[in-house]
């Protein structure tokens, strides 16, 4: 509903900020990153919004960038993360460090995230792995992300294969961690782990 607001800062509180526009003040709930970064009261400042309704509450939520914004909306798709801890995440982990932790599967990153703990951070990976791996802006915004995606993907590819030769998959994933994928093409890592798999 609401795009964007645009208007004077006239406050800043620990969890949210008001901005005047047009004589009617909105309150807007933000990470303490943006809070600090946004800028000094009494200036026209630009954050981008997520009008929530529920049966008890109405609640704008605000972000400095698309791409936190975006994030925002991925974590509160995922069953039992709510607005409050999706914005807690925000001031933990920046949007695209969050993206290569998903796509890498590193939990250890997410755990450290206060409120987060490891069933929480494995349900994260696993819901939203996929979407981010479809996601354009994620898949544009940096070479290492890219990569990280493309490395993932071959080693899925390998996984399935292994699969289909009678392999199950615990023991194919305790040979892919033995090996030294980034230099290796799909064919090599098959081939590399049949021969461990074979001993």
């Amino acid at each position: 509903m609401l795009a964007y607001i645009k208007g004077m800062l006239e406050m800043k509180f620990n969890n949210y900020i008001v901005i005047d526009v047009g004589g009617i003040g909105y309150k807007i709930f933000m990470s303490e990153n943006a809070i600090e970064t946004i800028g000094e009261t009494g200036k026209i400042v630009k954050v981008h919004t997520h009008y929530r309704v529920r049966e008890d509450d109405i609640s704008i939520y605000g972000f400095l960038t698309n791409d936190e914004l975006k994030m925002f909306e991925l974590l509160i798709g995922v069953s039992g993360i709510g607005a409050k801890s999706a914005i807690t995440m925000l001031s933990n982990i920046t949007p695209s460090s969050f993206a290569l932790a998903i796509i890498s599967n590193d939990t250890s990153k997410l755990v450290k995230i206060p409120g987060i703990g490891a069933k929480s951070a494995a349900r994260i990976v696993l819901e939203l792995k996929d979407k981010l791996k479809t996601t354009e802006a994620v898949k544009t915004q940096n070479t290492q992300i890219q990569q990280v995606i493309i490395e993932d993907n071959k080693i899925q590819e390998a996984i399935s294969a292994l699969q289909v030769l009678g392999y199950n998959r615990k023991e194919i994933e305790k040979v892919l961690e033995k090996l030294d994928k980034t230099e290796l093409s799909l064919e090599d890592i098959i081939r590399n782990s049949l021969t461990i798999l074979g001993k």
